[in-house]
């Protein structure tokens, strides 16, 4: 079965960090980009940061970047997403997704298409950042 599932999440401070974690089976990361998404509650879901692990691109939203890194271990078939400085606003479910087609994963991290329709998902994992 093709899967991801997230971990990593929880409570922490603000000013805290975290990482999280989405561990790949049932494909290889090279031949998808992945992309991590959050939704805080009663808001819109976002994009946060994709890489395609073939040539290791990233992307970052601007509300995130310069705090998070994404990174990836092709070996294990993992993505992660470093978290730093975090703030109260960045409280909210992280999904990690995937899909064979890289140009999808960026518009869709980036806002320009819908989300929802990319080819793999995780379950999501709360993150908590008290103020």
């Amino acid at each position: 079965e093709v899967q991801l599932v997230e971990s990593g999440g929880g409570l922490v401070q603000a000013g805290g960090s975290l990482r999280l974690s989405c561990a790949a089976s049932g494909f290889t990361f090279h031949d998808y980009a992945l992309g991590w998404f959050r939704q805080a509650p009663g808001k819109e879901r976002e994009g946060v940061s994709c890489i395609t692990s073939s040539d290791g691109s990233t992307y970052y939203a601007d509300s995130v970047k310069g705090r998070f890194t994404i990174s990836s271990d092709n070996a294990k078939n993992t993505v992660y997403l470093q978290m730093n400085s975090l703030k109260p606003e960045d409280t909210a479910v992280y999904y990690c997704a995937a899909d064979p087609g890289w140009d999808v994963i960026w518009a869709a991290v980036a806002g320009n298409r819908p989300s929802w329709d990319l080819e793999v998902w995780g379950q999501g994992t709360l993150v908590t950042v008290s103020s």
